[in-house]
């Protein structure tokens, strides 16, 4: 199975490098005002269609479907992955090469969206702006990852709209043959489209 997915990966990287489609965006001129973002992630258990709130984080919002134009995202796997907690996402390679990134984007969280089940928001270290391309998907209510009064939080910028079911699937992969928190089989982003 891992040499399966190793040579489709490589497949898709050449694709990609000789023109092919593995991202896409819609014309701005296409998508009628006021309509949220959308983006589509094709994993190796099945795809994940998110959609963002421009609206409340725009600054992250910006920032995430820049990485999608790019393509950084694809060829990533979800590194990071707690069951009841969160499966995080978007910065190594399948073997676990952390991938270099843009300058941080500005802590947003407190926009007033609230990190519950099936949000998507961004990961960061201590320094509440230091969040560059990592982001992760809630799979419960984790209020203790909000804003509060005398401290920043995790900027919540988008929400699982289809596809909670591959996100538990990863959750059910088996770990810890070769990092803790992550699936002994890597399960990656194959393609990333803007919708």
């Amino acid at each position: 199975m891992t040499c399966i997915r190793n040579t489709l990966l490589t497949l898709t990287l050449v694709f990609c490098s000789l023109g092919g489609n593995c991202f896409a965006a819609a014309d701005a001129a296409t998508v009628a005002p006021g309509t949220p973002p959308r983006v589509l992630l094709k994993t190796d258990l099945g795809n994940i269609t998110l959609e963002l709130f421009a609206d409340k984080a725009p600054a992250t919002v910006a920032n995430f479907l820049q990485y999608c134009r790019e393509g950084f995202y694809v060829g990533t796997i979800f590194h990071r992955v707690i069951p009841g907690f969160v499966v995080q996402g978007g910065g190594l390679t399948f073997d676990y090469v952390r991938k270099e990134t843009r300058d941080p984007v500005v802590n947003e969280s407190g926009n007033g969206l609230r990190n519950r089940t099936g949000t998507v928001a961004m990961a960061r270290l201590g320094d509440p702006d230091s969040a560059t391309s990592q982001f992760y998907i809630n799979l419960r209510d984790n209020k203790h990852l909000d804003p509060d009064k005398d401290k920043a939080g995790y900027t919540v910028f988008g929400q699982v709209l289809e596809g909670m079911d591959v996100v538990r699937k990863i959750t059910e992969e088996p770990q810890g043959k070769y990092q803790d928190q992550a699936p002994d089989l890597p399960v990656r982003i194959l393609a990333v489209t803007i919708l």
